[in-house]
This record gives C-alpha cells, structure tokens and sequence, in this order.
C-alpha cells in the first residue's frame, strides 16, 4: 500500500505532500498519523525552519476519507477518528514552526479544515474553498465550525457552512481566509519561495510571534498584552536579537543560528 504522505526537504523547508491523487487526497486515520509523523521530524531538525504542506495531483484535499468513516461508523469506532484528526490539526497551530498551506484545485470539507490549522495559505488562482457538510446532513468534525468564524467572521463562515458553495481563490483572499493568489503553474515555486523567505528569519522570533498571535486571540486584550510583553522581554535576551541588532548596525543580512 503506497505511503499516503510524502516528507522531503527542500532547504530549510520540509515539505509535507498528501499523495493519494487517485482519492483526491482525502483525509485518512493513516495520513493524519503521516501528518504529526512528519512534523515530529521537523520540529526536531534545528535546520528546519518551515513546513510547507501541499498535495499531489488537480486538487489539495477534497474531505475525509468517506469509505473509511462508513467503516468506522459501523464498528462504532468514528470517535476515534474525529479525536485523531483534532489533534493533528491542534499541533499544526501549536507548532513552533510556520506552516503555510499550498491549495490547488479543491480545498473541501475536511481539506478546508486542515487548511485552516495552517497559519498562511497560498493559493492557486483555479483554487475552490468550501464546507461541503451541510450538503450531507453532516456536521464539521475537524474544527470548521470554529476556525472558519475565527478567519472569516460569524456572518461569512455561516454562509459557506449553509450554503455549500464553493468560494473562488480570489474570493477568499477578499475574505482573508488565503494570503495570496498565485498563477496556477506557479504555485509550488512561489510557496518553497514563501518559505525560504521564513527561513531566513530567527526561528524562536517566529515562534514567539506564532505563539502571540494564536493565543492572543482567545484572551482578552489587558491578558494578551501581558503576554506580549513576557515573551518579547524573553526574545530580547536571545542571541538572535544580538545578531539581528548588529546586522542592522553593519547593513547586512542577518545570519541567525
């Protein structure tokens, strides 16, 4: 049985490739293990300092894999199923590392989810995004339901959970759920891109800021600013503040470690 996840290195970047094109790389138990295999990996490589999470094939994810839910509904096991990915999905936001989503073709139901734990998306301009689960008499397992809100606001996220509609790439960067469109056949060149640039910044700054932003947002504001201030105390005593503030004093690049 093919592997369902890909893991390469391209750079300071690791590439994390759902590989199951003939399945439209629907969500599996299987690939969501590869996921937080994958990203263990990266995450314990001082040399990585970006994940990139792309798809094989016409389209980025078009939802769990059905065949196994039927399954698993059958032994009385979905549970499970429903746990496993909410915890892959939680530790691509709790990772230290930036993670930036590549979206091509279809971005579904469930693909939609997993696009959403990233904290950038990058789309191609032939890119469709959708919750498909109101269609089915279903309901978002996987944190639509509240991530989707938390990017788009209550009013839009509401819409496109009721209405199923498929929202154009060009469309959801209005809405601020992607960063940036892209042409279609430059997709994968502009993402690595995307990436290597993160690379060149501090990784322990990224992470402090990743930290700020995601957790921020659930406290209230006097909480949050203390936050801020602990960590960006925190970071001035590190030694990439040193290398950042003598580059800027010499012109040059930083060189962090």
């Amino acid at each position: 049985m093919p592997e369902p996840l890909a893991l390469t290195r391209r750079g300071a970047t690791a590439v994390l490739e759902l590989a199951r094109p003939d399945k439209f790389n629907c969500l599996s138990g299987a690939l969501h293990a590869a996921i937080a295999a994958a990203l263990d990996t990266a995450e314990n490589d001082p040399a990585c300092r970006a994940v990139l999470i792309a798809a094989q094939g016409r389209h980025f994810c078009t939802g769990a894999d059905l065949a196994e839910v039927q399954a698993l509904r059958a032994t009385g096991r979905f549970d499970a199923f429903i746990a496993q990915g909410h915890r892959v999905l939680c530790r691509l936001e709790a990772s230290p590392l930036p993670v930036v989503m590549a979206v091509q073709g279809l971005c579904l139901a469930g693909g939609l989810e997993l696009a959403l734990a990233g904290d950038v998306i990058l789309a191609a301009e032939g890119a469709k995004f959708g919750d498909q689960h109101a269609q089915y008499g279903l309901v978002p397992g996987w944190g639509g339901s509240q991530r989707l809100p938390r990017r788009v606001g209550l009013t839009r996220a509401l819409d496109l959970m009721f209405s199923a509609r498929w929202l154009a790439a060009a469309e959801a960067r209005d809405w601020g759920l992607v960063a940036q469109v892209v042409p279609d056949a430059e997709l994968r060149q502009q993402a690595l891109a995307y990436c290597e640039q993160l690379a060149t910044r501090s990784r322990p700054g990224l992470a402090a800021m990743k930290r700020l932003a995601r957790q921020g947002a659930d406290l209230p504001l006097t909480d949050a600013l203390t936050l801020e201030q602990r960590l960006a105390l925190e970071a001035m005593a590190g030694p990439d503040v040193d290398e950042g503030l003598a580059a800027f004093g010499e012109r040059r690049p930083p060189r962090f470690s």
